[in-house]
């Protein structure tokens, strides 16, 4: 069950990877309004008595411009199924990884990060569902997929292990599933963050690199709503699993705060994320530097997993690196 669990992992990535491709070949080929009707020129009528001009009715693209669009589109298609079927793959191989250790699939940093991104991708095809017109997006959340996912294959996998003792309680189940239910909205929602900062200096004129990646993005107020609407709703979840995690510190180690390396970052990561929901409901604070708070949430998130882990030792030292 666990080389299964491993080979799933790896099909997973390779389906990440087309999604990631059929994506890029959709943004390639695509321009910033595929699939929508592209209007005929205005002809004006000059001189007195000359009837009001009223725009001609929309036609749909022809011609070369018409045969892009639709391979573009194809290609997104494709890439969306791609991404769904990486998924499936994805959860097929958390499960399998828990059947085989018997027990919940998040006690190390390997499986912490499978688990968050499986949250983050799911959270995604959830989106996409309701709102197609975001599809241009996948491009971005595939690449941190694919990154990801393969980051904890070749770097972080460990064996499976039995959990270590002071995991070994209810509250594993339920502070842990919350921080990684929090995570994996979280790590959605930075790749409409980054999109909307790239599209809205390309809205305000900015063609420079990176702004000119953004042409083809949504537009920056949707991008904009959809980062808060994603962070608004993580938030609370964080919130309480930071909660449960002091009351499980208290239960095990008689102490609910005691400032260890990742309890301090969790605090650090909860600060800025509750500042940016503050400077986003604040209206004299402008959206794009509330969104970089959003951003640099997320970059505490990063730290509090691989930063904390890997260079730091405390009560929480649990990630399965030697």
């Amino acid at each position: 069950m666990s080389a299964l669990s491993d080979n799933l992992v790896t099909f997973a990535i390779l389906a990440y990877l087309v999604a990631m491709i059929g994506h890029a070949v959709e943004y390639a080929l695509g321009n910033a309004r595929t699939g929508t009707a592209v209007a005929a020129p205005v002809r004006e009528l000059v001189g007195a008595g000359a009837p009001v001009p009223t725009p001609s009715a929309p036609v749909p693209p022809s011609g070369a411009n018409g045969r892009s669009n639709g391979r573009a589109r194809l290609a997104g298609l494709i890439a969306v199924g791609a991404t769904a079927v990486a998924a499936v793959l994805h959860l097929a191989a958390l499960v399998t990884r828990g059947l085989a250790a018997d027990r919940m699939p998040w006690g190390n940093m390997y499986e912490f990060v499978l688990t968050v991104t499986f949250i983050g991708v799911a959270a995604w095809l959830v989106v996409l569902w309701k709102r197609p017109s975001l599809r241009k997006l996948g491009l971005f959340l595939t690449l941190v997929m694919v990154l990801l996912v393969a980051t904890a294959e070749l770097v972080l996998y460990v064996p499976i292990v039995p959990l270590v003792p002071a995991l070994n309680s209810y509250w594993f189940v339920i502070h842990v599933s919350t921080i990684v239910f929090a995570s994996g909205i979280f790590l959605l929602g930075v790749v409409p963050a980054v999109g909307f900062l790239l599209r809205n200096g390309y809205e305000q004129g900015k063609g420079s690199f990176p702004y000119s990646l953004a042409k083809r993005l949504p537009g920056a107020v949707g991008l904009e709503r959809l980062t808060f609407a994603l962070h608004a709703f993580a938030f609370p979840i964080f919130t309480f699993a930071v909660i449960a995690g002091a009351i499980w510190a208290e239960a095990a180690w008689g102490r609910p705060w005691g400032w260890d390396p990742k309890e301090t970052w969790a605090f650090i990561s909860w600060v800025v994320y509750a500042g940016y929901l503050h400077a986003r409901a604040t209206p004299s604070v402008k959206r794009n530097v509330a969104t970089l708070l959003a951003v640099l949430g997320f970059l505490t998130m990063l730290m509090n997993l691989f930063g904390v882990n890997i260079f730091f030792t405390g009560l929480h030292s649990y990630g399965g690196l030697s």
